[in-house]
């Protein structure tokens, strides 16, 4: 039996099993290769938790955690509305093709809706060829506002690497 539901991360078989299929995904080559740090695992429930923007989605297969979503609040300045962005999708490598990320994508969509959202928005790798199809499949395609200058690009600046100036 396949459950999804909406995550009390202040219960602790939802806060561990959040944590377990994200330490999973990390360990895997899309996430990175390197597992979870401790300080990771012992603090992200309860940091998500404490935000009311945070909305995470879980699967379970036969009460098995199975599945996750993490969706973060965030607004669209052009809509002047809410919108949903999908932080992270992961499927346990051993229930992949049973159709559980289409779940858990319709799952956040009605979160969004739910929450007045104009668009659900999330960001894949390259090379995640296999993700890419299941989220072209479930509507979602590039961004543009004018086919001219191109498809929108994300990108990152670490904060943890930037040298800190102070005034003296």
């Amino acid at each position: 039996m396949i459950e999804i539901f909406e995550a009390d991360l202040n219960l602790p078989t939802h806060a561990k099993a959040m944590v377990q299929l994200m330490d999973a995904y990390a360990i895997d080559p899309m996430g990175g290769g390197q597992g979870l740090s401790n300080y990771v695992k012992e603090n992200l429930p309860p940091e998500l938790a404490k935000r009311k923007s945070a909305h995470v989605i879980l699967a379970f297969l036969d009460s098995e955690p199975a599945g996750l979503v993490v969706c973060l609040e965030g607004f669209s300045t052009f809509a002047c509305k809410p919108l949903l962005n999908i932080h992270d999708v992961i499927v346990a490598s051993h229930y992949r093709g049973r159709g559980l990320s289409k779940l858990l994508l319709k799952k956040a969509e009605a979160i969004a809706l739910d929450l007045g959202c104009c668009k659900l928005t999330l960001e894949v790798l390259e090379g995640n060829h296999i993700a890419q199809s299941a989220y072209k499949a479930f509507g979602f395609s590039g961004y543009e506002l004018n086919p001219q200058m191109g498809k929108a690009l994300f990108w990152e600046k670490k904060l943890s690497e930037v040298p800190i100036e102070r005034n003296v």
